[in-house]
């Protein structure tokens, strides 16, 4: 475990006073927790819907915030038909983790003030308070019209990203995807002479697993990156502030827990720079190269990487 200077530490000012409570986030985060854990009830229980999750955490997860989100709106680590990005984008955005220009934002600002006072989601407060206790409160400094046009404008160019961020489009978009879903596995019974009733049941699973289990599963596997690898692991590069390569974060998010090499060179769409330092979420990007649907792949910068390579492991 990193030991934080004990001097560092958030000082609430006047001027971030108040902070506002983000109800989106609670309702929704709540309300996400709550209907997950119908998960537990024999009723609702189905390998599909287990199957759903796991397989659902790469699609969303790993392809949508990693791949859509992460690497290419908010670091543009690599170039796509726009019909790629879209795709990958809806998927980040039914993942429910904020509209693209906000997540982009937040991101942005995080490795800009990684680890000080204005970080958005440092353990210098807590561990919780980085892991998610953030979400659930605003302080003005964060709101859309402070934060957007420093780090958002390129991304609000764009109709469609600007679009989410009307509340109606934003979530209206997600509640749709659960009638998709419960749709989708109502329909299959039926299609396959089940009753009304075996519709109804598997219909139910497909929505609270392939939804809301999923749903929670990765974000805790997301906010794991934010808590877990800036306390737990290794540093390959001295960075500046608390980033860790974390090789459990790494493995359950497909490669984001390789996080001190990512802030060492953010704009690098491998995060994995060790032959050991599997990243999923790269070779997934390789995979689309490998059939035209990404090009112009950012690789790790030797240059910058050797001026933030700690002592102890330069060559020379």
């Amino acid at each position: 475990m990193s030991q934080l200077p004990k001097d560092t530490e958030f000082r609430v000012s006047s001027e971030r006073e108040p902070r506002r409570i983000d109800w989106v986030n609670v309702v929704g985060i709540g309300f996400y927790h709550a209907v997950a854990l119908l998960a537990f009830v024999p009723w609702l229980f189905s390998w599909t819907g287990v199957v759903l999750t796991l397989f659902g955490a790469y699609v969303f997860g790993t392809l949508g915030i990693n791949l859509g989100y992460h690497r290419l709106l908010t670091h543009r680590g690599y170039q796509c038909p726009k019909a790629v990005e879209r795709a990958l984008v809806l998927l980040a955005i039914l993942s429910f983790q904020d509209t693209p220009a906000r997540w982009v934002a937040v991101h942005r600002r995080h490795h800009e003030h990684s680890d000080e006072e204005p970080d958005p989601h440092s353990p210098i407060v807590t561990f919780l308070w980085a892991h998610m206790g953030w979400l659930f409160v605003r302080p003005p400094e964060m709101e859309r019209t402070q934060i957007y046009p420093r780090y958002a404008k390129d991304i609000l160019r764009d109709p469609y990203y600007r679009s989410m961020e009307k509340q109606t489009v934003y979530l209206g978009t997600i509640i749709a995807s659960w009638a998709v879903f419960f749709a989708a596995g109502f329909a299959f019974v039926l299609a396959t002479g089940g009753t009304g009733a075996e519709a109804l049941q598997f219909g139910a699973s497909v929505l609270v697993w392939g939804v809301f289990v999923r749903t929670v599963f990765v974000w805790h596997l997301t906010w794991s990156v934010n808590s877990f690898a800036h306390m737990f692991g290794y540093r390959s590069y001295d960075t500046g502030e608390e980033s860790r390569n974390n090789f459990l974060v790494a493995l359950v998010t497909n490669g984001e827990g390789w996080h001190n090499n990512h802030h060492a060179d953010p704009r690098s769409a491998r995060h994995g720079h060790r032959w050991w330092e599997v990243d999923v979420t790269y070779l997934s990007l390789r995979a689309l190269a490998a059939v035209g649907l990404a090009w112009k792949i950012a690789e790790p910068n030797v240059h910058r990487l050797a001026s933030v390579t700690p002592a102890s492991e330069k060559t020379s």
